[in-house]
C-alpha cells in the first residue's frame, strides 16, 4: 500500500484537488444561477399563464415555454401556483439583457 502511495500520491492529490474544486464551482454557480432571474410572489387570482402575459415584452419565448421553464425550476410548483409562493421567472434582473434560458427551452 505504501508502495502505490509512492508512486502515485501526486495523481491522487491532483485528483481529490480536481473534484472538490469542480464541486465549490457548481454550488456557487447554481447559487449565482438563480440570483439572475426576478422572483415574483404570486398573488390571488394570478396562473403562470397570466404571469407569461405580464412579462411577454421581456420574453424571448412562447407563453407555454414560460410556463414549462418555470415548472421545471421551482421544485415547489406543479399545476397549480397559490397566493403567497415565491416563483422565479426567466426574466433578466437587468432589463438590457434578454432573458437568460435553461437548455432545452425554447430550443
Amino acid at each position: 500500500m505504501k508502495k502505490l502511495w509512492n508512486q502515485y500520491s501526486y495523481a491522487i492529490i491532483l485528483v481529490l484537488l480536481s473534484c472538490s474544486f469542480a464541486i465549490i464551482l457548481a454550488v456557487q454557480n447554481s447559487a449565482n444561477a438563480q440570483d439572475k432571474y426576478v422572483k415574483v410572489t404570486v398573488s390571488q387570482g394570478d396562473s403562470l399563464w397570466k404571469i407569461a402575459q405580464q412579462y411577454s415584452d421581456q420574453l424571448s419565448i412562447s407563453n407555454a415555454e414560460f410556463v414549462s421553464w418555470v415548472k421545471e425550476h421551482n421544485s415547489n410548483i406543479d399545476d397549480q401556483i397559490y397566493p403567497g409562493d415565491v416563483i422565479t421567472i426567466p426574466v433578466s434582473k437587468d432589463n438590457s439583457e434578454t432573458p437568460l434560458l435553461a437548455s432545452g427551452v425554447g430550443n
